[in-house]
């Protein structure tokens, strides 16, 4: 059986047109990742406006059409494309980007489902992926960084090039450390003031400070 990997979100606020564009090939120059082979992109999600929904539907015939939702016949690589959504969401139309494997048919309504749950306040079905990027789009510039990219060698060189955010190591100061190796202990204690945020501003508007 394929593994996918889980749903999670990439930006937050509302993509333009632009930030749309770059979220299309946001894994080009990742060190150690293969773009061509779509697997890095599957599972991520994005909102977007009403008129960037309706140009990519205006842009290239639909691979399939259905209320609400349409997905892209030019596909991304392998078997991940485009799916696009309209929701309605708390009384409020709004849109999506989502890249699907569709080697698992049920992939786009897998998708819209988990959206709605993280849109609508479900925050204990985000996935570990996903908090990461909230933390990742919370954290203030000068408290996060990339490996290596002031002193190559104050890294080992499989992680130069990855995600760093300053993390409070007790009574040794603080010190910068892989988004990705951040202990469960660590990602919780930062999101109930995301969750905050996010709540205060309805969910849909914080805007990325990176």
């Amino acid at each position: 059986m394929t593994a996918h990997p889980p749903f999670r979100k990439v930006l937050n606020g509302v993509a333009t047109r632009e930030q749309m564009f770059q979220l299309f090939s946001r894994h080009k120059d990742t060190p150690g990742i293969d773009p061509l082979s779509g697997t890095p992109y599957s599972g991520e999600w994005f909102q977007i406006t009403a008129s960037e929904y309706h140009f990519m539907l205006d842009l290239l015939p639909p691979l399939f059409m259905r209320t609400g939702m349409f997905g892209m016949s030019e596909f991304k690589a392998g078997n991940v494309t485009s799916v696009f959504f309209a929701i309605r969401i708390r009384g409020r139309e709004r849109w999506f980007h989502g890249f699907c494997d569709l080697t698992d048919r049920q992939s786009p309504d897998k998708m819209r489902a988990a959206i709605i749950a993280h849109e609508t306040g479900a925050s204990d079905s985000m996935t570990r992926e996903e908090k990461l990027e909230a933390i990742w789009n919370a954290t203030h510039p000068d408290f996060k960084g990339i490996a290596g990219e002031i002193n190559p060698h104050a890294w080992p060189a499989e992680h130069r090039g990855k995600r760093v955010v300053l993390v409070n190591n007790g009574g040794h100061g603080t010190i910068l450390k892989l988004l990705e190796e951040l202990s469960d202990d660590e990602i919780d204690s930062r999101m109930p003031a995301i969750r905050a945020r996010r709540a205060r501003r309805g969910g849909d508007n914080d805007e990325d400070p990176s």
